[in-house]
C-alpha cells in the first residue's frame, strides 16, 4: 500500500505531467487528496479532475499518456463519459474525470484543492456550484422504507431471494441512512455530500449499531425486515396497517 506521502507525490507528478502539455489548464485534487488531506491514509485513492482547453477533452480521454508518465498504468476502464478508474503498476489507484472550462459550472462536486494550474487559468472555475439539497421529505423516505419492506417480503416468498435482499437490506436501509439525522445528532466528521454511507459509522454511531440487524444476509431477509420495522416504529410515526402486513409476511 502507498503511504499518504507517496499518494500526494503521485498527484503532484500528474500535475507536472499536465504542465508539459500546452492544452492542459489545471489539476484539481478532490476528497482526501483535496481539502480533506487529514484523513488520507494507505487505503485512499487519488480522486481528481483534469481541466483542459475547450475542444481538447477527447484527446485526453482517448490517450492516457499524460496519466501514465509518472508510473505505468496496468489497468484502466472508462466508467463515465467524462472519466476513468485506473490502477498504476505500483498499486496506486485513481478515479478521475476530464473537463473543459465551460463544463465546470454544470458539474456537482465538493470543493477541491488546486494541485497545479497554468498561468492563464481562472481558479474561480474550481468553486463548486451551490449545493443542490434533496427535496425528499422524511415522510417520503419513511414511506419508501416501509413499502420496500413490503415488496421485498413478497419477492422473498416468490423465491426471489436476491431481489428481496436488495429491497429490504439495501433500498430500505438507504432510506434509514438518509433519515439518521432525525434520530441522532451527527458527530463532527467530514461529510461526503454524494455518498451517505461514507463514514456513517463515525457520524451516527448509535444508528450504525443497528446495521448488523438490518443487514443479516441473503437467507435472512425476513429477520432483517422485522429489525428495520421495529427501528422505524421506535423513531417515526409508522402506519399500523402497513406495519401489520409486513409482520404477517415476515411470519409466513
Amino acid at each position: 500500500m502507498a503511504t499518504p506521502q507517496q499518494l500526494l507525490a503521485r498527484l503532484d507528478a500528474i500535475g507536472v505531467s499536465l504542465s508539459k502539455r500546452e492544452t492542459a489548464l489545471a489539476l484539481l485534487g478532490l476528497g482526501s487528496v483535496g481539502t480533506e488531506v487529514a484523513r488520507l491514509d494507505a487505503y485512499s485513492d487519488l480522486d481528481f479532475f483534469a481541466i483542459v482547453q475547450q475542444g481538447t477533452k477527447a484527446k485526453y480521454m482517448a490517450n492516457l499518456d499524460w496519466l501514465a508518465e509518472p508510473n505505468p498504468i496496468v489497468y484502466a476502464f472508462q466508467n463515465t463519459v467524462d472519466g476513468y478508474k485506473a490502477l498504476y503498476a505500483d498499486g496506486i489507484f485513481c478515479e478521475f474525470a476530464v473537463f473543459e472550462p465551460q463544463e465546470m459550472a454544470k458539474i456537482p462536486f465538493a470543493a477541491g484543492r488546486i494541485v497545479w494550474q497554468s498561468s492563464d487559468f481562472d481558479a474561480a472555475l474550481t468553486a463548486p456550484s451551490p449545493e443542490i439539497h434533496s427535496t425528499k421529505t422524511t415522510e417520503f423516505r419513511l414511506g419508501e422504507a416501509l413499502t420496500n419492506l413490503y415488496v421485498g417480503l413478497g419477492r422473498y416468498h416468490r423465491g426471489e431471494k436476491l431481489s428481496a435482499a436488495r429491497f429490504i437490506q439495501n433500498y430500505a436501509v438507504d432510506q434509514i441512512l438518509n433519515m439518521a439525522c432525525e434520530v441522532e445528532q451527527a458527530k463532527p466528521t467530514l461529510i461526503d455530500p454524494f455518498n451517505v454511507e461514507r463514514r456513517f459509522e463515525q457520524r451516527f454511531p448509535d444508528v450504525a449499531a443497528h446495521l448488523p440487524t438490518f443487514i443479516q444476509g441473503y437467507d435472512r431477509s425476513r429477520e432483517s425486515a422485522l429489525a428495520i420495522l421495529t427501528f422505524l416504529e421506535a423513531h417515526f410515526d409508522v402506519n399500523t396497517v402497513i406495519a401489520a402486513r409486513i409482520r404477517e409476511l415476515a411470519a409466513q
